[in-house]
């Protein structure tokens, strides 16, 4: 039978939504992160034992005093074994699958109870909702939400809505239909016996529905762990990755008493909120006799009388805490990804532990090989310690390697191997293994399926060597791995494992390494820090750290058995332990800067600051960029074409640019937006417009000289970005005025041209491009500016400083160090100079040099009284 490509249909149709539909999904991220937030940093605020009473006086007022004891200690067991910031995590993420799966079910349910159409249409959707795997759920919640919270919610929320929707189909079809003739006999509107006849009545089993979804929620907020949700899904994902018992007990302990309140807890606002639950909850209390003050539950309003005397105290205390000390790295996030491999997990928890010292907020998360090269590639993990390259991650770098920046190799070479005990004494190769698969019972035990060295196993190694019909390769951990390698060489029994080197198992365990005569594994790979696309330039001193990181295998492997040796959820615990035997590696790691800046009056405040992609405007921006964040402001820097940073300084997106060439180059600019802009002086006086050519071309001295010599030029002029005032200006004035018309003016970028004037230079070939002064070009080439008798590039224009109308207001001290900035040509040629050998992505080091060339500067530029 052929084969129906189902599969590839829904690859497809996950692709297109990708493609458009990102607006949604934009929106929904935004509304339910939003949520998210908001109620977790409720729930996350309070001190543990007054969230604990706020719990315990709802159990009091839902089910009485028993209910109310067992909550607080419940609660409180639950923050003994320290799983009480992760509960409350997934508790928020459950409120909030719960509010919009109720919100969305109840409606439905209602619309296909009243129409049998609709119930008929929705039965299905409703199957496969419910019946899909739901760890399915999670690859497009990935692909469309990145990893994190999001997924998981969606996932969660798909997959709990079900139940919802066919117990309020069920509750109102199961209402007596004479009840329902007899409102309509009295002229009773639709609506009205919608919600005074049918919903009382179908309430319990309602109800009972929203306790399915609520349940069904915690399960799924579990598994979403996997994606890098937060909470106690990843206590248990990192209890189960590594085979930790006490952990994986711990978190199941605090979900199972979490589920029990939230079950106990909606079962009794059923009794409470239905008249049918009411009569039957009154029956109940009379024939309990004498134990019926246990039972006894407040009014509605002193419970809530109490929990707004503990939310209102625990707010005061929340209030009147103290308050963290801000530190050097400006408590900026900076988010860690690994997947639980030793190396990974040490080397990440080590660069968690630097980061938190030069005063950053780092955050570890454990992920499958897979969804952290996804995340990555989305932006939603900033950093990854443990990319296996050229061979193991090859898959994924050369999908996501637009997506990323390699931060460069920590260690070098690493091995991909098959192991087996040494015991195994006529196991040396791979090929050995061929006609001893009974030996093995058939099997390789490897690690997580997502992993490199899994994929090319499968799908090189055992082809090669012609073992893939005798071995199955079993997918399971790392810890699970090592666990049963445990097992069987206490045991002495036969066992091939998927190892790699560097590995402490080889220090623990007397194996043999097989031999790989025919390289199906490769020849090794190297150990590398990847960034998501832009980490460089968004955290350049992070970036610089990371490239200069580099340890040995002795180093190494310490680090992963002290981290080993602290046990799970102690990670950093272990790597203080390491550090404090290797005194100094974090200033060798991360070197934090000798001099101290004091802080600006408006410290903290954030400006955006846009610049063109030319040399002055880069070399400026990033210097006030640095200048900035010495005196304590959060710059942002934004790379726009001229156009639209004009725009968005007059919109106000963004607050000041340092690269504005008035009054002639920009004009159209200015006369255009320049009600919704203020001058902030001049910094560079004076510049001038030009095309040039290389002096060794002969005769060519003027604009004049440059149309009798068209063909030699093969009548080209190399310009530069299409929407710049210069390139106007070519077109518009110069062109005509000299007869240049029919030459050919390409528009391309800065850097473009820049290019193509070093190709031809370096080939000794006439060109002609358009430039400006100051440049760096002047020094590096041996260049003629073309002479303008006739004056058609304007006068000379200054370098100005320019922010939107409102930015003396939002920034008056920053205003007042650009109003006194002057920059020299030395000054300015020697910064660009710097930036240019720093090199592309390396900018910040290379104004770090020239501010070090220029001591004082800062001061100058920036007085702090």
């Amino acid at each position: 039978m052929p084969r129906i490509n189902v599969g590839s249909w829904a690859d497809t149709c996950v692709e297109w939504l990708r493609h458009h539909l990102t607006w949604l999904f934009d929106f929904v991220s935004h509304v339910l992160t939003d949520m998210y937030n908001g109620i977790e940093a409720v729930l996350s605020a309070p001190q543990p034992f007054l969230l604990m009473g706020i719990f315990a006086v709802l159990a009091w007022w839902l089910r009485g005093l028993p209910a109310a004891v067992l909550t607080f200690a419940g609660f409180a067991l639950i923050d003994s074994i320290q799983q009480w910031d992760a509960t409350m995590q997934s508790l928020s993420l459950v409120l909030v699958a719960c509010i919009i799966t109720i919100v969305v079910a109840v409606p439905l349910g209602i619309w296909a109870a009243r129409n049998r159409a609709v119930g008929g249409a929705l039965r299905p959707v409703l199957d496969l909702m419910q019946t899909m795997p739901a760890m399915v759920y999670l690859i497009p919640g990935i692909l469309f939400f990145g990893i994190g919270v999001m997924p998981g919610m969606v996932a969660t929320i798909i997959f709990s809505m079900p139940p919802a929707v066919r117990m309020t189909e069920l509750g109102i079809r199961q209402v007596d239909g004479e009840l329902v003739e007899a409102a309509e006999a009295f002229g009773t509107h639709p609506r009205r016996t919608l919600f005074r006849v049918q919903l009382p009545l179908a309430l319990p089993t309602i109800m009972a529905g929203v306790n399915q979804v609520i349940m069904l929620a915690l399960s799924m907020v579990v598994i979403a762990g996997m994606v890098g949700a937060e909470g106690l899904g990843s206590s248990v994902y990192n209890a189960v990755s590594s085979v930790n018992v006490a952990l994986g007990f711990e978190a199941g302990l605090a979900v199972v008493i979490l589920a029990m309140y939230l079950d106990r807890m909606t079962g009794a606002l059923n009794e409470r909120v239905s008249p049918l639950g009411r009569r039957a909850l009154a029956k109940a209390q009379a024939a309990l006799g004498g134990t019926k003050f246990l039972y006894w539950k407040p009014a509605t309003s002193v419970a809530m009388v109490g929990v707004v005397v503990l939310a209102l105290v625990a707010g005061g205390l929340n209030v009147f805490g103290k308050e963290g000390a801000k530190t050097d790295g400006g408590g900026r996030p900076i988010t860690l990804g690994y997947v639980n491999w030793d190396e990974g997990k040490a080397t990440t928890y080590l660069w968690k532990e630097i980061l938190e010292q030069r005063g950053f907020k780092p955050k570890a998360q454990a992920l499958e090989a897979g969804a952290l090269f996804t995340g990555q590639a989305r932006g939603d993990i900033d950093v990854q310690t443990n990319a296996w390259l050229p061979t193991t991650h090859a898959e994924y770098y050369k999908k996501y390697q637009d997506k990323l920046e390699d931060l460069g190799a920590w260690y070098d070479k690493t091995s991909l191997e098959i192991a087996v005990p040494s015991y195994m004494k006529d196991v040396k190769t791979l090929d050995d293994l061929k006609g001893k698969a009974g030996e093995f019972g058939g099997k390789i035990t490897g690690i997580e399926p997502g992993a490199g060295e899994m994929k090319i196993l499968k799908g090189k190694v055992l082809k090669d060597y012609g073992l893939a019909d005798e071995y199955k390769v079993a997918e399971s951990s790392t810890a699970s791995m090592l666990t049963e390698l445990d097992r069987a060489y206490a045991a002495k029994k036969p066992i091939a494992v998927t190892l790699w080197s560097p590995h402490w198992a080889y220090d623990k365990y007397d194996l043999t390494k097989l031999e790989d005569p025919k390289g199906s594994f490769g020849s090794g790979d190297s150990l590398h820090l990847l960034g998501r696309k832009g980490f460089a330039q968004d955290e350049p001193e992070v970036a610089k750290w990371m490239k200069n990181f580099h340890l040995d295998e002795k180093q190494l492997t310490s680090l992963e058995n002290d981290v080993k040796s602290a046990g799970e959820g102690h990670e950093q615990d272990g790597v203080r332990t390491w550090l404090k035997k290797n005194p100094g590696l974090v200033d060798t790691f991360a070197p934090s800067a000798n001099v101290t800046y004091a802080k600006g009056k408006d410290a903290g405040a954030a400006p955006n600051i846009g610049y063109p992609a030319w040399d002055e405007g880069i070399a400026t921006t990033y210097l006030w960029k640095n200048v900035l964040e010495k005196r304590g402001y959060q710059p942002t820097i934004r790379n726009l074409d001229v156009g639209p940073m004009w725009t968005g300084l007059s919109s106000g997106q963004i607050d000041v640019e340092f690269d504005g060439w008035l009054p002639v180059a920009q004009k159209q600019y200015w006369d255009q937006y320049k009600n919704d802009l203020v001058d902030l002086g001049a910094w560079y006086d004076k510049t001038s417009l030009e095309i040039a050519v290389p002096s060794y071309v002969k005769g060519v001295k003027t604009l004049d000289d440059l149309r009798e010599h068209r063909d030699e030029f093969k009548g080209k002029i190399i310009g530069i970005e299409p929407g710049t005032g210069e390139m106007k200006r070519l077109k518009d004035t110069v062109a005509p005025a000299y007869g240049l018309e029919d030459f050919q003016v390409t528009e391309a970028g800065t850097s473009s041209m820049l290019a193509e004037l070093d190709r031809a230079y370096a080939k000794k070939e006439p060109i002609a491009v358009v430039l400006w002064s100051p440049h760096w070009a002047y020094s590096k080439y041996d260049l003629t500016k073309l002479a303008d008798p006739q004056h058609t590039w304007g006068d000379n224009n200054q370098i100005k400083s320019l922010g939107h109308k409102s930015f003396p207001e939002k920034f008056p001290e920053f205003e007042g160090w650009l109003k006194n900035w002057k920059m020299s040509p030395e000054e300015l040629g020697s910064l660009e100079k710097e930036i240019q050998d720093a090199g592309k992505g390396h900018e910040n080091d290379g104004v770090e040099k020239w501010i070090k060339a220029h001591p004082g500067i800062v001061d100058k530029m920036a007085p702090v009284k």
